[in-house]
């Protein structure tokens, strides 16, 4: 199926409501109004946004749990020591209490450097760039100093680096679903945070033909979603990826389903379209 701006628009529409966000690990930013905690929580469940989604929220909550009110807060004024001992025991799939201990106080002296999170990313971030795939890599370069953090992905790898431009979207976006507050940053350049599940997705939409979810492949994906929307290519990314994490949005075929229930062909009046239960 050859996906249109009609379809995709209307998709959007429906489903880019916060009563779709659970379960996603987003819905542990809208706890926070202050910026300078908001993007020291994203960094955090993005981080932690692979494997079952049951189990990202329960591992993201652990980790917050133990920061107090204020994540940034609790770095400032934490020793790297304490920070060890805090997570002893943490456990998320292959990710160990060393690696999330590792990710906290990276992100301790960042602050301590540049005072936020976001001052690190825009210190390599250029308006005349394509994309922010610079800006990602000099992000991570400082975050990392001499150290390999685990939970940082380099593009420089080839990786597609989903959890970091997932962050992105949630911190540089901003509308009903993504809370933004990182304003300098242009949502026409962000990269598509592709996955397996996305890749799929995609695929079936006629998207892309690569067949391997790597950077080339999101690069060429978010190019894809530029002809439907040129200043804000992932737009479209929460509400297609919806489909196959609810329940109640079970694994679609979105070819067969979306032509009648988009055009509004489909004899069925309930709130959701026809999508098959398979998946």
């Amino acid at each position: 199926m050859k996906i249109n701006k009609n379809l995709l628009e209307k998709v959007y529409k429906k489903y880019n409501r916060k009563e779709f966000v659970h379960p996603d690990p987003i819905e542990f930013l809208y706890r926070y109004d202050d910026l300078c905690d908001r993007e020291i929580v994203a960094l955090i469940a993005s981080s932690l946004a692979y494997g079952r989604v049951a189990q990202i929220l329960k591992s993201a909550s652990n980790v917050l749990s133990k920061m107090t009110k204020s994540p940034h807060a609790f770095l400032k004024t934490t020793s790297e020591n304490n920070i060890c001992e805090q997570f002893t025991g943490f456990q998320h799939r292959f990710t160990t209490c060393s690696d999330i201990a590792q990710l906290l106080i990276a992100i301790k002296r960042v602050i301590a450097e540049h005072d936020s999170l976001e001052q690190c990313f825009m210190s390599g971030y250029k308006d005349d760039h394509a994309n922010i795939l610079s800006a990602l890599t000099s992000f991570i370069r400082k975050l990392s100093g001499n150290n390999n953090i685990k939970l940082l992905a380099p593009p420089e790898k080839g990786s597609a680096c989903k959890r970091l431009n997932l962050f992105l979207r949630w911190m540089v976006r901003k509308d009903e679903v993504d809370p933004g507050g990182w304003n300098h940053v242009s949502p026409s350049k962000l990269i598509v945070p592709l996955d397996t599940h996305m890749h799929r997705i995609s695929l079936e939409l006629g998207l892309t033909k690569r067949k391997h979810a790597n950077l080339k492949t999101a690069l060429e994906i978010t190019d894809a979603f530029k002809k439907f929307s040129s200043d804000d290519p992932v737009k479209y990314d929460f509400v297609l990826t919806r489909f196959g994490i609810r329940h109640d949005l079970r694994r679609i075929s979105l070819s067969d389903a979306a032509e009648k229930w988009i055009d509004g062909e489909s004899r069925d009046k309930s709130p959701h379209p026809p999508f098959s239960k398979g998946g």
